[in-house]
C-alpha cells in the first residue's frame, strides 16, 4: 500500500526543487529555470516531482549517527510552484503532495515485523528556495510538521507520531536534486517501541517540471 509523507518529513518533504553550489545566474534569468541554469523560468502554477534519486533510500533513524529504524527505497514529493522572482532572490512552492510506497519500507527496530504505512500530515506545506540552493520546508502557521509511521508488531499495529518545526534542505544543480540530512523529527505520540526522536534523510533527484529538469540560479 502506498504512504504519504516528507517526512516529508517528511516530507518527505517535501516543495522542493534544486540547485547546490549555484553558479552565479545571468542578469534577469528567473531563480526556478527548466532545462538549464539561466533557462527558461519555471512558470507560477507549474508542478514540480522528484523521485529518490536512483540507488539511494529514505531513512528515519533513532539517532543521527545510528542506523535503527525505518528504510524505503521509494518516495516521491509533489509541489507547485507559487513565486518565482528574479534571481537572485527567493521562490516559493506549495508542497501538496509526499509520498513514501510501504512496500518498499523495512525496518530494523527490535520488536517490530514490518512498516505499515508512512504519512505526511498537515499538508500542504510551504516551501522556500535561495539562489544559494538552501531549501526551507515550513509549516502553515500554529501547525507542524508532522508524519505518522505505522508499524507491525507480535501485539498488532502501532502507531507513532513525530513532529519537527521545519525542515531544511540543500538543491545542487549538478544532478538537479534536493536533499535532506539528519533532519531531527521528535516523537509526540506512540507506544515505548516508537524511538523518541526521527533523524530523516533522503536525496530527491531529478526535480522536474513537466519532464524538463529545474536548476536554482
Amino acid at each position: 500500500m502506498r504512504t504519504r509523507s516528507l517526512l516529508a518529513l517528511a516530507g518527505t518533504v517535501t516543495a522542493l526543487t534544486v540547485a547546490a553550489a549555484v553558479p552565479a545566474s545571468a542578469d534577469g534569468s528567473a531563480v526556478l529555470t527548466t532545462g538549464s541554469a539561466g533557462g527558461t523560468a519555471a512558470a507560477v502554477g507549474d508542478t514540480l516531482t522528484a523521485p529518490l534519486a536512483s540507488g539511494t533510500s529514505a531513512t528515519l533513524y533513532s539517532s543521527a549517527t545510528g542506523t535503527s529504524g525505518v528504510t524505503c527505497t521509494s518516495s516521491q514529493f509533489t509541489a507547485a510552484v507559487t513565486d518565482n522572482p528574479t534571481a537572485p532572490g527567493t521562490a516559493s512552492e506549495s508542497v501538496t503532495g509526499h509520498t513514501f510506497d510501504s512496500s518498499s519500507c523495512t525496518s530494523n527496530v527490535t520488536g517490530v515485523l514490518g512498516v505499515s504505512s508512512i504519512t505526511v500530515d498537515h499538508l500542504p506545506y510551504t516551501a522556500t528556495v535561495a539562489s544559494d540552493g538552501t531549501l526551507t520546508v515550513s509549516p502553515a502557521s500554529g501547525s507542524t510538521i508532522q508524519t505518522t509511521v505505522k508499524l507491525r508488531t507480535l501485539l498488532g499495529t502501532i502507531s507513532c507520531v513525530y513532529q519537527a518545526p521545519s525542515l531544511t534542505g540543500k538543491a545542487d544543480n549538478s544532478d538537479s536534486s534536493i536533499a535532506f540530512t539528519n533532519q531531527q523529527f521528535t516523537k509526540s505520540s506512540g507506544s515505548s517501541l516508537c524511538f523518541a526522536s526521527g533523524y530523516f534523510t533522503a536525496k530527491y533527484a531529478p526535480v522536474t517540471d513537466a519532464g524538463a529538469p529545474v536548476y536554482v540560479n
